[in-house]
C-alpha cells in the first residue's frame, strides 16, 4: 500500500467547532498535519463532504489495491446502501472510523450500513481512530 485516503462524510467539516464535549476542540485539518508527520512513509490524501454523491465518486477514484480507504461516514453510515455498495465496487482496503463511541449514543446510531463492507471499525477514540484506523491497513499484510 502507497497511499491512504481518508474520507469524511457530513458536517465533519465542523470539526472544532461543533459539539466539542463529543468530538473534540480541533479541526480535523490541524489534526492531518500531525498524521502526516507520524505516517512519513506514505502518502496521505483528505477528501470531505457533505455530499453522499461526492462521496460515492471519491470511493470509486480510489479503485486500486495499492490505495487503503479511512472513512468517517458520518450519518451516511447508518442510511447509506449506495455508500456501501461503492466501497464493495472498488479493490481498496477500507476501515471506517467514527470518533465517537456510537454505542455509547442514540440507539439509530448503533447500526451501520458500511460496517460489515468494511476490513474493521474504529470508534470512540476520538480523532485518534484515525491512526488506528492507519495503523491497521498498514499492518494488515504484515
Amino acid at each position: 500500500m502507497n497511499k491512504i485516503v481518508i474520507i469524511n462524510g457530513p458536517n465533519l467539516n465542523l470539526l472544532g467547532k461543533r459539539e466539542k464535549t463529543i468530538y473534540g476542540e480541533i479541526s480535523f485539518e490541524e489534526y492531518l498535519l500531525d498524521l502526516k508527520s507520524k505516517f512519513q512513509i506514505i502518502e496521505i490524501e483528505y477528501f470531505q463532504s457533505n455530499s453522499e454523491v461526492e462521496i460515492i465518486n471519491k470511493i470509486h477514484d480510489c479503485n486500486d489495491s495499492n490505495i487503503g480507504i479511512i472513512i468517517n461516514p458520518g450519518a451516511y453510515g447508518h442510511t447509506s446502501l449506495a455508500i456501501a455498495d461503492a466501497i464493495t465496487s472498488v479493490n481498496s482496503a477500507c476501515v471506517e472510523v467514527h470518533i465517537s463511541n456510537v454505542y455509547a449514543r442514540e440507539v439509530f446510531r448503533h447500526h451501520s450500513m458500511i460496517s460489515s463492507k468494511c476490513i474493521g471499525t474504529i470508534s470512540g477514540f476520538g480523532l485518534l481512530s484515525y491512526q488506528l484506523g492507519i495503523e491497521a491497513l498498514l499492518n494488515r499484510n504484515v
